[in-house]
């Protein structure tokens, strides 16, 4: 009886629990994460030396665990992409059962094909990088391209943000459905245009820019947008310089407003000022890079894409199929019960 219970005793002890980390490269969406799950961060030390060396240390057994790592590859890129490397094999060396890396923002995603002769493609050796380090499963938000889903041999959960921008939009007063617009800033995001598109049963329109030049012309809309209001999504703004633009043609063709939507707020060389003084009436992001005090500015509103990561975690611990977050109704629900911003 007393070799019984203390087998039992045994099994309950090592039982999988669930622990979620973040790292340096977007701590409050990691609580944000950890909120929505219901469970506390769990204690890590992340050293940065002074000649760039990074240390890590795991306070508390992970031992047969289910860990989830929060981190973006944003700025410092190649800094959080070492912190994420470095956690990873931490966790293998410390027998986590699973090593679940959330990246709500993967870095060097628009190098994902040669497009020049000699040309690296960056994403497939992050990939396979991150694949090598004993990383179970990927959980990402808005790949620049779909395809980079197939760079890993193993699980990755691709989820979307365009629900959670439509019911932004959605929730301001844009007049009728019919007066709207969805613009792609070029060719490449149509497709995600279309997915907001039919959320307001809204034609399209495209942003066909055909020079280098700074001057505007508004024969580079495909489409009608004179007296319609405009929405210009893409999935992420770096320099912002093209979501300028495309908002200069599309006023000077005719649109009455441009509002901006993307997922990934980059905003790199000057593109806070540079969104701030443009005609955009808002730039509407996500929370998937964390955003600096001096990359704020009047005209952002910004996002929590916490609660639809955080069902994802709490859905992959407890071995349910995620689909159901990629269905209009579920994710409706998941988003009216958190505040959106």
């Amino acid at each position: 009886m007393k070799i019984k219970m203390e087998a039992e005793k045994l099994s309950k002890k090592h039982e999988s629990q669930l622990k979620i980390f973040a790292l340096n490269g977007n701590p409050d969406l990691a609580q944000k994460i950890a909120d929505q799950v219901g469970v506390p961060l769990s204690e890590a030390t992340v050293k940065h030396f002074s000649d760039g060396e990074i240390q890590i240390s795991i306070n508390k057994s992970v031992r047969d665990d289910d860990v989830f790592i929060v981190q973006s590859i944003s700025d410092p890129v190649n800094e959080n992409f070492m912190e994420l490397m470095i956690m990873i094999d931490a966790l293998r060396r410390a027998s986590a059962k699973t090593i679940n890396v959330v990246l709500p923002y993967f870095g060097y995603s628009r190098a994902d094909r040669k497009t020049r002769p000699r040309e690296p493609i960056t994403a497939k050796l992050v990939s396979n990088l991150i694949e090598m380090d004993g990383t179970t499963r990927v959980l990402t938000l808005d790949l620049h391209a779909d395809q980079i889903q197939g760079f890993f041999d193993i699980p990755v959960d691709h989820l979307q943000s365009i629900p959670l921008l439509a019911h932004y939009f959605l929730s301001l007063d844009l007049g009728d459905r019919e007066d709207v617009v969805v613009v792609a800033p070029d060719h490449s995001t149509t497709k995600r245009a279309r997915a907001l598109a039919e959320y307001f049963g809204a034609q399209i329109a495209i942003v066909d820019k055909r020079d280098e030049g700074d001057d505007v012309d508004p024969l580079d809309i495909i489409g009608d947008v004179a007296g319609k209001v405009c929405i210009v999504i893409d999935d992420m703004i770096d320099t912002s310089t093209r979501m300028v633009y495309s908002a200069n043609s599309l006023l000077e063709a005719g649109a009455t407003k441009v509002y901006a939507g993307a997922t990934h707020a980059v905003f790199s060389a000057g593109a806070a000022e540079r969104l701030q003084s443009s005609k955009l009436e808002q730039v509407v992001i996500t929370d998937s890079i964390k955003l600096p005090k001096e990359k704020y500015f009047d005209k952002v509103v910004q996002l929590s894409v916490g609660p639809l990561l955080g069902k994802a975690v709490e859905m992959t611990y407890n071995r349910v199929a995620v689909d159901s977050l990629f269905q209009d109704t579920a994710t409706e629900q998941l988003y009216m019960k958190n505040d959106l911003k």
